[in-house]
């Protein structure tokens, strides 16, 4: 299935000069993790008061914008500048799942009638993730096939927040909008796991 995620390597290269230059100026894969997860957090905090402020509906496409570039960042420190820990891959895992709840979850108090599609979607968005880890814990590699991974989604949240600021009449179609990216991740999880377990097969046969 098509993903955003396909447009990483492209999205990479663009960021390595970024890289380079945080690095030389002592930033760790570690320090650039935990600050995507940081901001996460505050944004989502801050996005939950849009409905009275609806100029912060804004940060979404900024702010997500800059946390796939971070995410984006702290692996390419790991394994190009060979500055990968143990730590560090926790971290990774742990806290893509946190910076989706911390953002994603206040979503819930923006709009009263979307409130549980957004819980269904922020709880969609952590099983994906494990989903695609899962295969690594059995042996398989780290699955990140769509329809919903994470860039997806955050290109779906970030072109919702700016489309909702610039027509505020889309509001109304977050539950909708949401039920169906709900949907989807329950597709990309079941993709993923799919995928896992096909290579897992593959093997066996050689």
């Amino acid at each position: 299935m098509p993903s955003v995620y396909d447009l990483k390597p492209k999205f990479q290269g663009l960021l390595r000069p970024a890289m380079n230059a945080m690095a030389r100026a002592g930033l760790t894969p570690n320090i650039v993790t935990v600050t995507a997860i940081v901001g996460s957090i505050l944004v989502g905090v801050a996005v939950s008061q849009s409905a009275a402020k609806p100029t912060l509906l804004l940060l979404l496409p900024v702010w997500l914008f800059v946390r796939m570039a971070l995410n984006a960042i702290d692996g390419m420190m790991a394994r190009e500048l060979g500055m990968s820990t143990h730590l560090g891959a926790v971290l990774n895992e742990l806290g893509d799942a946190v910076s989706d709840l911390g953002l994603y979850l206040p979503l819930a108090l923006v709009y009263e009638p979307a409130r549980w599609p957004v819980i269904a979607f922020s709880i969609g968005a952590v099983l994906t993730e494990f989903s695609g880890v899962l295969g690594r814990a059995l042996g398989a590699s780290r699955h990140y096939e769509g329809p919903m991974g994470k860039s997806d989604r955050a290109f779906v949240v970030g072109a919702l927040g700016l489309a909702t600021f610039l027509f505020p009449a889309v509001l109304s179609a977050w539950p909708w909008i949401f039920a169906v990216a709900s949907l989807l991740t329950v597709a990309t999880c079941l993709n993923r796991v799919a995928q896992a377990l096909k290579e897992l097969r593959s093997r066996e046969v050689k």
